[in-house]
């Protein structure tokens, strides 16, 4: 098990920052190798993605699913991935809070891994867990 954290900071208030992480449609365009995200239900997706890193190297089927959500606020996220290299799962805290104009996003998640890519180490699997999870914030800062 390992922890990702980090700190995102937005130029736009929390209701903006909310709808983009809310939208599966920017979720799915930001998310590294993503090629589909299709709703399965109420904060409910499937989702597919192809990841091309080393060993981690192959496509997972997974589930995406938000609970815990207080609009504007906070929710948390658990995603489960399955693939040749292994299985992926993780859950994250997502918390929203205004600073002045901007608004920092905080997420705080633990991932866990089994299968052949458990193998490669936990510092690796989290050096690649944290490069995805900086991408997709990079590329949501993009947006709004």
């Amino acid at each position: 098990m390992m922890d990702i954290t980090g700190s995102y900071t937005f130029n736009a208030p929390p209701d903006r920052v909310w709808n983009l992480l809310m939208d599966p449609a920017v979720i799915a365009s930001c998310i590294p190798g993503c090629e589909k995200l299709e709703p399965t239900g109420e904060d409910r997706y499937r989702a597919s993605l192809t990841v091309a890193l080393a060993a981690i190297t192959g496509s997972y089927e997974g589930t995406v699913q938000i609970t815990e959500k207080i609009p504007n606020e906070r929710y948390r996220l658990t995603v489960e991935g399955q693939g040749k290299p292994g299985f992926v799962k993780g859950n994250a805290a997502i918390a929203l809070r205004s600073d002045g104009a901007t608004t920092v996003v905080d997420v705080n998640g633990k991932v866990e891994t089994g299968g052949p890519i458990a193998r490669l180490g936990q510092r690796l699997i989290g050096n690649v867990s944290k490069m995805m999870q900086d991408r997709f914030f990079a590329c949501l800062q993009g947006k709004n």
